[in-house]
C-alpha cells in the first residue's frame, strides 16, 4: 500500500475519526485507525466497538491495499506537519509504515487489518434527512441535560423520537429536562423511540460543525447511521427506556417571571461565586418586580444582588442550582427568559419567546 496526500486532508480525516479512539485500550487493534486506499480515494475507519466513522479523502493512491496504524500517534504527526506539506504513506521493506512529509520521516508500528473489527449495519426501517442547522439544534438544545450517571444508563443519552407530528429530542438527568422539537421530515413517520449515547451525540456534534448541507440518517432496532459528507458514523443505541419524561412537565404554572436574560446569567454567575461548591445553590426571592439573588455560605460568606424584572404575582421564594440555571440561559436565543412558576416545591418550566419549540424543566432546591 502507498499513497500520498496534502496535509491539510489527511488532518481533516484523522480529526473527525480519532475522537473516537480510547486513550487507552485492552484491545489494541482498537487503538489504530484502518485505512484503506483505491482508486483514488483513501476511508479512514476508527471504531471503540460501539461507535464506528469512516471518513473518506481523496488521494494519490499509488499501490492499492488496507493498514493499519495507531490513531493518535498519526493524527499528531499529520497536526504538528508544516501547512501546505505532502504527506507520503507506504508500507515499508520492515513491515512498518512510513510516512514521510518534506525532510520529516517517520515510521509506525502496524497491525493486521485483517483484525480490524467492522460494525455490522443492516435492517435500517426507517431512512430521512435533516438540515445539519436543524440537527445542530435538536442536540445543542438538549444535551447539556445528559445524565452522566453511570447506573442509570438509559439517561446517558438523548431520546430521539416522533411526538404530536415532530421530530423530538429530551434529556434529563433526573434533576433538569431540555427538550426540542421541529417538523417531522418524511421517512421519520411512525419512528420509534431511540437512545443516542452520549459519546455519539459529541462526535457527531463534531461532524456537523460547520457543515450546513444536508444529513441523511438510517434507524435499526439497535443502531443509528449519520452520513455527514464523505463522513459516516454508524453508533450502537443504549438498550434501555426512557423515562415517561412528558409527566414531569409542568402544565399549570400560573406565575410569570420575564427577565433580561443576559442581565440575570450576569447576575447568578457573580452571586454564585461564593455558593457551596456541591450544591451550588442560589435562593431566587420574588417580590413585585424585584427579584433577589441570594447565597449564604457559612465557610465564604454571603452575596445577593436585585434585579427590576416583570412579575406581579404574589411574593415567591425559591431554590436553584446556579450551574443548571446557566446551563438553560446559555441556550436562550432571544432577549428575555421567561420563567413559570407555582411554589417553592414545584418544578419551575423555562421557556425562550424567540424558539417555542424548545422548553426547560428546572428542579428546585430547598433553600
Amino acid at each position: 500500500m502507498k499513497f500520498s496526500m496534502e496535509r491539510a486532508a489527511l488532518l481533516a480525516a484523522l480529526g473527525h475519526v480519532q475522537n473516537v479512539v480510547e486513550r487507552r485500550n485492552t484491545i489494541p487493534i482498537l487503538s489504530n485507525v484502518l485505512m484503506s486506499a483505491k482508486d483514488g480515494v483513501v476511508n479512514f475507519t476508527a471504531t471503540d466497538l460501539d461507535i464506528e466513522i469512516t471518513e473518506a479523502a481523496e488521494g494519490n493512491v499509488s499501490a492499492p491495499g488496507d493498514v493499519t496504524a495507531p490513531a493518535h500517534t498519526l493524527y499528531d504527526i499529520a497536526r504538528k506537519l508544516p501547512d501546505g506539506s505532502e504527506v507520503s504513506l507506504m508500507i515499508g521493506s520492515d513491515g512498518r509504515l512510513e510516512v514521510d512529509a518534506g525532510r520529516s520521516h517517520f515510521t509506525l508500528p502496524l497491525l493486521p487489518p485483517g483484525d480490524f473489527p467492522k460494525m455490522t449495519a443492516d435492517g435500517f426501517t426507517h431512512n430521512f434527512t435533516l438540515g445539519a442547522k436543524e440537527l445542530a439544534r435538536l442536540i445543542d438544545k438538549t444535551k447539556f441535560a445528559i445524565s452522566t450517571e453511570e447506573t442509570r444508563y438509559y439517561l446517558n443519552g438523548i431520546y430521539f423520537h416522533a411526538a404530536e407530528g415532530k421530530l423530538r429530542t429530551v434529556a434529563t438527568d433526573g434533576h433538569r429536562l431540555a427538550l426540542a422539537e421541529m417538523p417531522l421530515p418524511a421517512g421519520a413517520e411512525n419512528l420509534p423511540g431511540i437512545i443516542i449515547p452520549r459519546k455519539t451525540v459529541t462526535e457527531l456534534r463534531r461532524l456537523i460543525d460547520g457543515s450546513d448541507g444536508e444529513i441523511a440518517l438510517s434507524v435499526s432496532e439497535a443502531k443509528i447511521r449519520f452520513t455527514v459528507g464523505s463522513a459516516v458514523l454508524t453508533s450502537k443505541l443504549i438498550d434501555g427506556t426512557f423515562p415517561d419524561y412528558d409527566r414531569v412537565i409542568p402544565k399549570g404554572n400560573d406565575k410569570e417571571l420575564v427577565i433580561d436574560n443576559k442581565v440575570f446569567a450576569s447576575a447568578v454567575d457573580r452571586v454564585s461565586t461564593i455558593s457551596a461548591e456541591k450544591s451550588r445553590s442560589i435562593k431566587l426571592t420574588l417580590d413585585g418586580d424585584t427579584l433577589t439573588l441570594a447565597v449564604n455560605n457559612p465557610e465564604h460568606g454571603d452575596a445577593n444582588e436585585d434585579l427590576m424584572v416583570d412579575y406581579g404575582h404574589e411574593p415567591l421564594e425559591i431554590g436553584f442550582n446556579a450551574k443548571y440555571l446557566l446551563d438553560v440561559t446559555a441556550q436562550i436565543e432571544g432577549r428575555d427568559i421567561h420563567f413559570h412558576l407555582s411554589d417553592p416545591a414545584a418544578p419551575a418550566l423555562v421557556k425562550d419567546a424567540e424558539d417555542p419549540d424548545a422548553v426547560f424543566v428546572l428542579m428546585p432546591l430547598r433553600v
